[in-house]
């Protein structure tokens, strides 16, 4: 990976900080991993029920593509005031809330019989989930030192990959098997088995979590002190954004929040369109397409990992933000050829997979890079809010085009050139401020 080689090289963390922040990572990252794995499985199973759903509720592309969509309406209105609230009421009670509300709002749409309930429900969906990715996201600067955080933040979104990889068959048996018992179809039981974890989880959410380092009676005092002296330091460097007015006046703050509109249009519509995409490449069997879905994914677990772990070594954070960006977009654009064969067309959909999930992965080490406290709270809620508009915007224009086409290649050439631009203002911010 090209790199800018003037960026400072990482300093060696002492044995006991290393053994300090393996003891807090396996304590906290797998868990919260796998909240984000029911999460991500919560909002992007329609992505399975839309091959069975349109036919039996006569929804068009453009139905589903708003329904999809508008789910980032109330996650966008409602983000901002909810991670600040997380910020004050503590992350225990604020998870578990949002995981156990977004949960019951989930089953509830195994029984959509109209456009208007499949809008408003997916809209109440984005309502419940609003503030659970930039609330964990801040909940690791509590606990977690810049030094740290690339990989760490690389190893909670590997749920992504790992909710396609297992939500994908999952789905697909879901849908093959389930069709018409005790009189619902398959589709309809897919909504219903896979927010029952999500709900589950919240309640575990309230007997495992601590709000802060001096609420874990896991740690001993002495490893209490080297996670607070290692934060307060930090926060000493980023002291002139340390609060909500400061996030919100930011420029800097605002342009990541565009870079990330143009990074998540990438995620969404291959997070929301990769059975679509398969489908038309001639595989019919929805647990055939669940298991091809799992190629990507996969290969996104490995690339996210190895590249954050780089980015936290060289203590480097746009070019490896950036070389993923336009691994997507190059991935995005092979996917939109017409007439390929499957393998190409795999090719394309792992590039963009993979890219995509690993562009996200280090761009979350960015805002929080030189961001603190309330700003922390607001600022990365904020750019999350402004990434996410991305989510309606694409997942409706796919639909609509879709329709009008008869197929959903003709827009991935706009978003390969997005994910690209994504790229290249990742690149434009100052290097000394973000590598970290």
């Amino acid at each position: 990976m090209a790199i800018n080689t003037t960026a400072p090289v990482r300093a060696v963390a002492t044995e006991q900080q290393q053994a300090v922040y393996r003891k807090v990572a396996w304590r906290l990252v797998p868990f919260l991993c796998i909240c984000y794995l029911a999460a991500y499985l919560d909002r992007v199973n329609v992505g399975f029920a839309k091959l069975q759903m349109l036919s039996d509720l006569s929804f068009s592309n453009t139905i589903y593509g708003l329904g999809a969509g508008i789910f980032f309406l109330g996650y966008v209105i409602f983000e901002v005031p909810s991670n600040i609230l997380m910020h004050k009421v503590g992350a225990k009670i604020w998870i578990a809330r949002i995981m156990i509300s977004w949960g019951l709002i989930g089953a509830m749409m195994a029984f959509v019989k109209t456009p208007t309930q499949f809008y408003i429900l997916r809209f109440l969906l984005g309502v419940a989930e609003a503030g659970f990715i930039p609330g964990v996201l801040l909940y690791l600067t509590y606990w977690f030192p810049a030094a740290w955080r690339g990989r760490i933040i690389a190893l909670f979104l590997a749920a992504i990959p790992i909710s396609n990889i297992i939500g994908g068959p999952l789905s697909g048996w879901i849908l093959s098997s389930m069709g018409d018992v005790n009189g619902l179809r398959g589709w309809q039981w897919l909504f219903i088995i896979e927010t029952v974890p999500s709900i589950l989880l919240g309640f575990a959410v309230l007997a495992f979590l601590d709000n802060r380092v001096d609420d874990a009676r896991w740690l001993a005092e002495e490893e209490k002190a080297v996670i607070r002296k290692d934060i307060a330091i930090e926060a000493a460097q980023s002291a002139e954004h340390s609060s909500v007015m400061d996030a919100m006046k930011s420029g800097r703050v605002w342009w990541l929040g565009v870079a990330y509109f143009c990074i998540a249009s990438s995620i969404y519509v291959t997070s929301f369109w990769m059975p679509t995409l398969i489908k038309q490449l001639g595989i019919n069997d929805p647990l055939q397409i669940g298991w091809l879905t799992t190629i990507p994914y996969t290969v996104a677990i490995i690339s996210m990992v190895l590249c954050n772990v780089s980015a936290d070594r060289r203590a480097e954070r746009r070019w490896h933000t950036a070389i993923p960006c336009f691994v997507t977009a190059i991935g995005l654009a092979v996917t939109a050829t017409p007439g390929l064969a499957i393998v190409p067309a795999m090719l394309g959909l792992v590039l963009c997979g993979a890219g995509a999930s690993t562009s996200q992965a280090s761009f979350w080490s960015l805002p929080s890079s030189f961001l603190t406290g309330a700003a922390a709270a607001a600022g990365i809620a904020l750019v999350n809010s402004l990434g996410n508009i991305a989510g309606m915007a694409s997942t409706s224009l796919v639909g609509w085009l879709t329709d009008l086409t008869g197929t959903p290649n003709s827009s991935l050439y706009l978003f390969s050139a997005l994910a690209a631009i994504g790229g290249l203002m990742v690149l434009r911010l100052p290097a000394h401020v973000v590598n970290k």
